[in-house]
């Protein structure tokens, strides 16, 4: 049965029960195993029981998969020394399952921030072990991002996006290295006014990130759209090269770049001229 229901709308265990085959889902580390963040109570901060990080394992059209998903709504997705831990664990995980001959998929849902402050350090080793643990597993089986809702993918998540196989986005979904806010306060409201949606959209949106070729599928907001472009990418395999393979490429754009003009999204489609889509 076709499920068109709201992708952006399902909380993160929602998003991964969906994308699993019906009847396999099986969350590791769950809330009742009540694994939380020890930095946030002594700050007067409430923690979350599975400190915003769903992992379930299952399968993918009756293969094996692990689908870590992010709670947006839990601290704005940010990443902590227990969530961290668990999605590096998770992809680890699947990499060892995959050289001991069990071929495992691995699909992420990244509605983040980057690194939560409170945690600073610890936050950041969490990332970089994630950053490696996705390297690793990618030479096995593509890695499936996807970027949904309006949370986006900021701050060093936004780099592990961009180590994944393939990235799905639909249009509501924004994706950045720095968050609006962040630009604002160390640059200025007349540099990057964080209110002005459709300035935001028009720089960081799934559609001008689908244009400039740094995603790979833009798709409608329903379930079915969703898992359909997430089985079309499971399908290509792995990619004979990755889009971080193109490095030198990407800096030489940058270098390029005329920084004494406020970007917008003409010189931003501009920059990547060449690497849009069709």
């Amino acid at each position: 049965m076709r499920d068109d229901r709201s992708f952006i709308e399902l909380k993160a265990r929602q998003r991964a029960q969906a994308l699993l085959d019906e009847g396999s889902y099986r969350e590791l580390l769950d809330p009742f195993e009540g694994i939380i963040s020890p930095w946030l109570g002594p700050q007067g901060i409430v923690p979350q029981a599975d400190d915003g990080m769903v992992v379930a394992k299952g399968t993918i059209n009756g293969q094996p998969a692990v689908v870590v998903a992010i709670e947006g709504a839990f601290q704005g997705g940010s990443m902590g020394e227990v969530s961290g831990a668990k999605m590096a664990a998770a992809l680890e995980l699947a990499a060892e399952d995959n050289r001991n001959g069990i071929p495992t998929q691995a699909v992420l849902c990244l509605e983040t921030g980057g690194v939560r402050l409170q945690e600073a350090n610890l936050g950041l080793a969490a990332i970089a072990d994630i950053h490696a643990a996705i390297v690793d597993l990618r030479r096995y089986t593509p890695v499936i991002g996807i970027v949904a809702g309006t949370v986006g993918c900021f701050g060093g998540m936004s780099i592990a996006a961009a180590l994944c196989s393939y990235l799905i986005v639909t249009r509501e979904a924004r994706l950045g290295l720095n968050g609006p806010q962040v630009i604002e306060q160390e640059a200025g409201i007349e540099e990057y006014d964080s209110r002005d949606r459709p300035f935001i959209w028009s720089m960081t949106g799934g559609e001008v990130r689908y244009r400039s070729g740094l995603v790979d599928a833009l798709v409608g907001d329903g379930i079915h759209a969703v898992k359909q472009a997430m089985n079309e990418a499971i399908a290509k395999g792995v990619p004979a090269q990755h889009r971080t393979d193109n490095y030198d490429d990407y800096l030489q754009r940058l270098t390029r770049f005329d920084t004494r003009k406020q970007a917008d999204a003409e010189q931003i489609s501009a920059l990547f001229a060449g690497e849009g889509k069709a």
